[in-house]
């Protein structure tokens, strides 16, 4: 409706410019937002003010000029203009009706678009050390970074999914010290136990393995442990094979997919890293002091320069980040989307003022960042901080085993990832309205149930010959329904270039929110043919946005419950 708005008001504009009455070269910015007030219609242009200037004319007298050279059009019922200079449009109710007809013919397509135009994005998310089970936290950035990826494909993209593992570093030395004091028959609480160790019962389990001599095999990874406890390298590959797979498990319980899965070790053994370094000194932009290597990241934006290599000759966190985004770039992605835990907050502009330094045409601001915060978990009103297996922390399987994937899901992207978000067990495994994963798909299965039992009565319904009577919808329950549904297609492209999934998770409760007081109000299989025709077809149209938007957010839409 926006997109044949627009064009109305450009061919008014284009027919006051044929007519002599605004100037020829009159650069028209159309925009077009929903009311906030039904009395106020259903969209408005500020088009009037913005161009107002240009044509030498005073707002309200442009907005009147606009409005009696509209084209006609039968989705519009009047224009009225407002304040200084708003034109609110009233559309009519036949125009609201046939989103249903839309939505009935379109079905799993409706709401989708091509935005994207085929461009290519890679989306990179999780993104875990491989020291131990995913945590909430690891799941929050799952949920996000996985509906962001079906938004994108939702709105034309060409998406590619990516998880980076972080498989070198002190932390993996870390790991691979602690499986061995396993392996050695020592506990966390032993004097003799490595600093930074990880204490975890998961970590007792991986040593029996290894002494088991297991074979692991995760994605690109094929280890067979020798069962030498003296053997630390062996220990760390296989340690590393091992979390991989139970990652991978994790992540196939929650129906996360990757594309591509990449190793931060071959950064070091391709050659990358120092190559990256060696083109940022090349190119001016590095300074030795103090023993160590730094680079004028001031000079790119950021508070103060920042170490590359250490006295001790080891790179900084950053450095490896920069090199693996320059790989990203050759590798052809104009848009690239970290979704990341608000740690990494400090990283966005050392990564960035590292990818200006190398020189390589690489937009400004590339990439883009999706920050989520953290996640309280609480049950019976208290906070749960840890599990046993993982020793220090609450795990993701541990949240999906208590209370499903489809609640997992949806609490965890159903608000902004800037927020931080606490997620209620008891809540999530309540059946109630409270419940909105629950809410939302009770609404699929009501309207499942309804068609059961048209079957069951021997009536038919034809979706074709349905719509013909969408005019029968006049209850206000009704209308409110109709609203929400046109705006479907709209939110998913706004969640979409936003970044932000939880704008489709708050749409589908509010949809539910209109359709169950209707459906609590008003018969649905009622003796009239056509009001229960006209009836049906608008409870099958919730059905296919309720299920289209929740496979959005990887839930699915249950026909029982």
């Amino acid at each position: 409706m926006k997109e044949q708005l627009n064009r109305l008001i450009r061919d008014a504009l284009d027919s006051l410019v044929q007519q002599g009455r605004l100037p020829a070269d009159i650069d028209p910015r159309v925009q077009i937002d929903r009311t906030r007030e039904k009395s106020h219609g259903d969209l408005t242009s500020n088009v009037a003010m913005t161009l107002a200037k240009a044509a030498g004319k005073n707002p309200r007298e442009l907005a009147g000029m606009i409005c009696e050279s509209l084209p006609a059009a039968p989705f519009i019922a009047r224009t009225e203009i407002a304040g200084p200079g708003f034109i609110n449009f009233f559309l009519s109710e036949s125009s609201s009706q046939a989103v249903v007809r839309d939505i009935l013919q379109q079905g799993e397509s409706f709401g989708r678009s091509n935005a994207g135009d085929g461009r290519r994005v890679q989306v990179e998310f999780v993104s875990a050390n491989p020291t131990g089970p995913l945590h909430v936290g690891h799941g929050r950035g799952a949920a996000v970074g996985d509906s962001l990826c079906r938004l994108l494909g939702a709105t034309g993209w060409d998406v590619s999914s990516e998880f980076y593992y972080n498989d070198a570093g002190q932390q993996i030395s870390n790991l691979a010290l602690s499986v061995q004091a396993r392996c050695r028959g020592l506990d966390p609480e032993d004097p003799h136990w490595p600093e930074d160790g990880y204490r975890g019962e998961y970590i007792a389990e991986l040593a029996q393995a290894y002494l088991r001599g297991d074979r692991v095999d995760a994605e690109d990874q094929h280890v067979t442990a020798s069962g030498d406890p003296n053997d630390l390298d062996d220990i760390r590959k296989f340690a590393v094979a091992y979390l991989r797979r139970e990652q991978d498990l994790d992540l196939k319980a929650f129906s996360v997919h990757f594309d591509v899965y990449f190793l931060e070790s071959s950064l070091y053994a391709d050659g990358e890293v120092e190559a990256a370094v060696k083109r940022m000194s090349d190119r001016g932009h590095t300074y030795e002091q103090d023993g160590a290597l730094w680079l004028r990241s001031t000079e790119f934006g950021d508070d103060k320069d920042r170490v590359m290599r250490k006295s001790d000759g080891g790179y900084t966190y950053f450095v490896p980040d920069v090199a693996y985004h320059l790989n990203k770039w050759r590798r052809g992605f104009e848009r690239v989307i970290n979704e990341q835990g608000a740690d990494h907050h400090s990283t966005v502009t050392r990564v960035r003022a590292g990818l200006q330094a190398l020189e390589r045409d690489i937009p400004e601001g590339w990439p883009d960042y999706v920050l989520h915060q953290m996640v309280t978990v609480m049950r019976g009103g208290e906070e749960v901080k840890i599990s046993k297996r993982a020793g220090s922390y609450l795990t993701l399987r541990d949240l999906i085993d208590e209370v499903g994937r489809d609640a997992t899901r949806y609490f965890l992207v159903a608000r902004a990832p800037s927020s931080q978000l606490t997620f209620d067990i008891d809540l999530a495994m309540s059946q109630s309205n409270d419940n909105p994963v629950y809410y939302i798909q009770y609404a699929h299965a009501r309207v499942c149930s309804v068609l059961r039992k048209l079957a069951e009565r021997g009536w038919q319904w034809d979706a074709s010959a349905a719509v013909e009577h969408l005019d029968r919808l006049v209850e206000e329950h009704e209308k409110a329904i109709l609203r929400r549904l046109d705006r479907y297609p709209e939110v998913v492209s706004q969640a979409a270039a936003n970044c932000e999934p939880h704008m489709l998770a708050t749409y589908l409760r509010e949809l539910a929110g209109d359709f169950h007081p209707w459906y609590n109000a008003h018969k649905m299989l009622v003796e009239e043919e056509e009001l229960r025709a006209a009836r049906l077809a608008l409870s099958v149209a919730v059905r296919q946005v309720i299920a289209n938007g929740l496979d959005l957010l990887g839930v699915s839409a249950p026909e029982i419950m």
